[in-house]
């Protein structure tokens, strides 16, 4: 009860960036219980024990945005309320990235192996998938754009069953995400130690810099636009507790919920441009 509240989605929506730090508390505390009690699982503990902390803050911010569908006429103004509550929840989930990254580069390799052992598996058949086929960047295109809109269903879909479900897709993606840059980061490292026989603070910086610009070209409109599915789902979910089903209210938030799908899948095209097209010219 303690994480939890410390912010609310009204304080939220004022200082969205209040939310990063938040996001890193709730990950930090979290990989450090999970290595504590339950050291031989802490790959999904750690995801698991995050995810508890963010749900109550999920749930309110889907009540809200139903309230909103519910209270506001005008399709402009619920949006606008939608992209307050999205940015907030953004900052979270780089909070959750940063924390796991920072938790990666810098904790002890048999820590790290025990934190990150799922993730790093994952990482291992996402990039056995990719290699092992000669593909040219449209089909590459096709692949990590299809695989997205499979993410962003589950997104929708957990948040209509679960309410707040979608957090869930979320931290994981979060922990993946964060391996990928601990592990691009430690090889920069070592490339730098390789070469120059020691390594300073500013190598560390650097190649830090280096890992989240690398994967944010491309990762944060991805993020954005599954929180975008999960609200879509949330509020359809939320609708059906309060029973506005019945009401006349409920063909607003099912145009609402439509509005949001059409336009996450949207972002996620951009996204997919910019992870094929973009990215790899700097990296």
């Amino acid at each position: 009860m303690v994480l939890e509240s410390f912010i609310n989605p009204l304080k939220a929506a004022r200082k969205p960036w209040h939310m990063f730090f938040v996001g890193f508390l709730y990950a930090v505390v979290s990989a450090f219980l999970a290595i504590w009690i339950f050291r031989q699982h802490a790959s999904l503990v750690m995801v698991f024990l995050t995810v508890i902390a963010a749900v109550p803050m999920m749930y309110s911010t889907m009540k809200k945005e139903e309230e909103a569908d519910v209270t506001l006429s005008n399709e402009g103004e619920i949006m606008k309320e939608h992209f307050a509550v999205l940015k907030y929840l953004v900052y979270m989930f780089l909070g959750f990235v940063v924390a796991y990254s920072l938790l990666f580069i810098i904790l002890p390799l048999e820590l790290v192996n025990n934190l990150f052992s799922t993730q790093t598996e994952t990482i291992r058949a996402i990039n056995s998938r990719v290699t092992g086929y000669v593909m040219g960047p449209s089909n590459i295109f096709g692949q990590i754009f299809f695989n997205n809109l499979k993410v962003l269903m589950f997104c929708l879909f957990f948040s209509f069953f679960y309410g707040a479900g979608a957090i869930f897709i979320l931290t994981w993606n979060a922990s993946v995400i964060s391996a990928a840059i601990g592990e691009f980061v430690r090889d920069k490292i070592a490339a730098v130690a390789s070469a120059l026989g020691s390594v300073n603070v500013f190598n560390y910086f650097h190649a830090f810099s280096l890992g989240l610009v690398r994967y944010f070209i491309h990762g944060i409109p991805e993020i954005a636009a599954y929180f975008v599915g999960g609200l879509a789902g949330g509020v359809i979910s939320v609708a059906m507790i309060n029973h506005d089903i019945e009401t006349n209210k409920f063909k607003v938030i099912m145009i609402d919920a439509l509005d949001l799908t059409l336009l996450a899948i949207g972002i996620l095209f951009i996204a997919a441009l910019l992870e094929v097209f973009v990215t790899p010219v700097f990296f």
